[in-house]
């Protein structure tokens, strides 16, 4: 709504006025004619009822705070009386009179959701000053909501409120042997305490919403070591990703079923293929891009993850 100017608020106040002024006059006329004798009965009788009933004249709309900064809405707008107005205004209506305040709390949740996202990413210095990269990697993952397993040990996972024992503290010299961090917040900057596990051989990233392209990228260093990926329902993972993988010449198993991004399921699986030869590519087959039309093709949603 926007706000009233001094002109307006001049022009509704005068308004109010001459309505109120009009209603006296003829209140007053009609008092009078009542008095005279021979007064017909039918002007009698409208007269009677204009008194009883008096018209719905226009008031002014006593001012209200919106809440924001655009100033006070309503203060001189001139409106029917409350009894005519509508109970009920559609929930499009709302939107459209509060267009600007309902963008500004989308962007406000919006900013709030991918500071959550840096928070959940940030690296713990501190621990891997102290207890070394291999306690840190596996601290990040656990605060993720993921699961570690350190090398001859059994897995280590949060329960449903999210702790967890810090018995792995005390293995400072174990290296992590796999992560899964199926469903996790972890995104480009998180990827940090993961490649500093040089002895990492499984990972799992599936259904990750913001793994994307540029993070496969990244997972070059673990090439000697990582032997077996999933990237199982990462909405943002493409082609163009997958084939930044062909630096981890040490895979022996690959899962990428299930990637909205990929536009080819099953020519992409035939390439990764051809590019990985001594790995296992779980995925769609050749024939599924028989199967759909041009239409049904999934559209390419790659790029960077802006959180």
């Amino acid at each position: 709504m926007q706000p009233i100017r001094g002109r307006d608020r001049l022009s509704a106040l005068r308004v109010g006025l001459a309505s109120s002024w009009e209603w006296d006059l003829q209140r007053k006329g009609v008092r009078e004619g009542l008095e005279k004798p021979g007064f017909e009965g039918l002007r009698t009788l409208q007269a009677q009822r204009l008194l009883s009933h008096p018209p719905q004249s226009l008031h002014l709309v006593a001012p209200v705070w919106n809440g924001g900064t655009r100033g006070i809405s309503g203060l001189s707008r001139v409106v029917a009386p409350k009894g005519n107005q509508k109970k009920g205004r559609s929930l499009l209506q709302f939107l459209a009179d509060r267009f600007y305040d309902v963008e500004a709390l989308r962007d406000h949740l919006l900013r709030k959701r991918v500071s959550k996202v840096h928070q959940k990413n940030r690296p713990f210095n501190h621990i891997n000053q102290r207890y070394g990269p291999y306690v840190a990697g596996a601290y990040f993952i656990l605060k993720q909501g993921g699961a570690v397993r350190f090398q001859g040990r059994e897995w280590s996972r949060p329960n449903q409120r999210g702790h967890f024992s810090l018995d792995f503290l005390k293995l400072q010299a174990v290296p992590v042997e796999a992560v899964d961090a199926s469903g996790c917040a972890i995104n480009y900057q998180g990827l940090d305490s993961l490649l500093a596990l040089k002895e990492l051989q499984s990972l799992w990233l599936q259904r990750c919403p913001h793994v994307d392209d540029w993070c496969l990228s990244r997972l070059h260093p673990l090439a000697s070591s990582l032997q077996e990926l999933s990237l199982a329902g990462c909405p943002r993972v493409s082609e163009r990703g997958l084939a930044c993988l062909h630096h981890l010449w040490n895979l022996r198993r690959l899962d990428i079923s299930d990637l909205p991004a990929v536009s080819s399921p099953g020519l992409t699986r035939i390439l990764v293929e051809e590019m990985l030869p001594s790995c296992e590519v779980l995925g769609a087959d050749w024939a599924q891009d028989l199967k759909l039309g041009p239409e049904e093709q999934p559209r390419d949603t790659a790029g960077p993850t802006p959180a």
